[in-house]
């Protein structure tokens, strides 16, 4: 079969910069690499909620069928967005298939033709892929710079703008490939004096931050002041799904604009009991007990980077990331590590900018301060290897 050439030319780009991607294998590793914060990933007991409350329901269907506009908007979906409004304490919930289809979704067909949308430049690809299918404008400002955003509000709100022409604000509350956060709360009071919307992923919070692992935004109170909410299911709750929080005209807009939703096979029954089931494990005394041991790991972690001097991005989430520079160095050392039994993604350019390559490390509930003590000494002597 004929493949055609410029195609064959950027695959072999790919290759002579090193930074070919190619697909994972299972192995018994010591996980420092995945979402599953938590551990509900794994968990047996939460495996065994999910089908009880099946069986308890008498659920059969395995599919869909169809579209939520057809005949997959099954009684489930109804359950669940209504039990995610009221602990997110938002009027209102919508389900998508992932937190990929929900970015793209929302940023598509929300901000509208001579509207404006300012993103983090470090923003995430689902996003940035949203913002190129939206008709609104859209520049970028510094990575969590309040000063360089609040530089471009004051700017447009200088220009003459139409009645219709409005201001939409877009970042993360973490940052998957930083670990990072803004300041929330002074980003959200200056979109407030500019009149801009404020939306906000949450994507790597959820599960993490707050007594209750909700979030940033329910640990600091913010709910009822941003427009929109992405949170994903796939990473601290361990199953699949996101949704966006928000009011009840912002679902009723994308139930019927939003092309993601609209156009695609509804989530099947099983995954949205799995969500129902991660919200009650989460939210019980096992649910807290497992995030006490993640934040106990991420500051015993955040211990011995310091007393090693390591180059890691300033975090307080799951993820840490340490510095190497370069495709060849960061994918070296990530594969010593390997061969020392932990499992360390290279995360390299062009996903991040050339220069900052990095490793990731990913904590877990589940980690041993042993395996931290250990991978971080592994790393020591590979990092004044190369």
């Amino acid at each position: 079969m004929n493949f055609p050439e410029k195609l064959r030319r950027k695959i072999a780009l790919r290759i002579n910069e090193n930074s070919l991607r190619k697909l994972g294998e299972t192995h018994n590793m010591i996980d420092f690499c995945s979402n599953d914060y938590l551990g509900f990933a794994i968990s047996k007991e939460l495996k065994n909620k999910t089908q009880h409350f099946l069986d308890d329901n008498k659920v059969i269907q395995n599919g869909a069928t169809g579209s939520r506009l057809i005949s997959g908007n099954h009684n489930l979906y109804q359950v669940v967005e209504q039990e995610l409004s009221l602990i997110h304490n938002v009027e209102a919930t919508l389900i998508y298939n992932s937190g990929y289809n929900a970015n793209l979704g929302l940023l598509s067909c929300i901000p509208q033709r001579n509207d404006i949308i300012l993103y983090d430049e470090f923003i995430h690809a689902s996003v940035r892929d949203g913002l190129q299918l939206s008709n609104a404008k859209s520049y970028k400002f510094n990575h969590n710079d309040i000063l360089d955003l609040e530089n471009k509000l004051k700017k447009l709100s200088n220009k003459k703008r139409g009645i219709d022409e409005e201001i939409y604000v877009i970042t993360e509350s973490v940052f998957s490939m930083d670990g990072d956060s803004p300041d929330i709360e002074s980003m959200l009071t200056i979109c407030e004096q500019y009149k801009a919307h404020f939306i906000i992923d949450e994507a790597h919070s959820l599960g993490v931050f707050g007594e209750k692992g909700l979030g940033k935004i329910q640990q600091l109170k913010l709910e009822q002041r941003i427009f929109a909410r992405i949170i994903t299911f796939g990473k601290s709750l361990g199953c699949h799904g996101a949704a966006i929080l928000g009011s009840k005209e912002l679902k009723q807009f994308l139930i019927n604009y939003s092309r993601t939703f609209i156009y695609t096979t509804g989530l099947v029954p099983h995954s949205l009991a799995a969500i129902k089931s991660a919200y009650d494990f989460l939210l019980c005394d096992e649910g807290l007990i497992q995030k006490r041991r993640l934040q106990n790991n991420i500051h015993y972690f955040h211990k011995i980077v310091k007393k090693m001097n390591l180059n890691f991005i300033k975090s307080t989430s799951a993820i840490h990331c340490c510095i190497v520079s370069g495709n060849q160095k960061t994918k070296e050392i990530a594969k010593k590590l390997g061969e020392n039994g932990f499992d360390v993604k290279p995360i390299l350019s062009p996903t991040v900018t050339k220069g900052k390559e990095r490793l990731r490390f990913c904590i877990h509930s589940y980690n041993t301060f042993q395996e931290i003590d250990k991978v971080l000494e592994k790393l020591v002597t590979f990092v004044h290897e190369y």
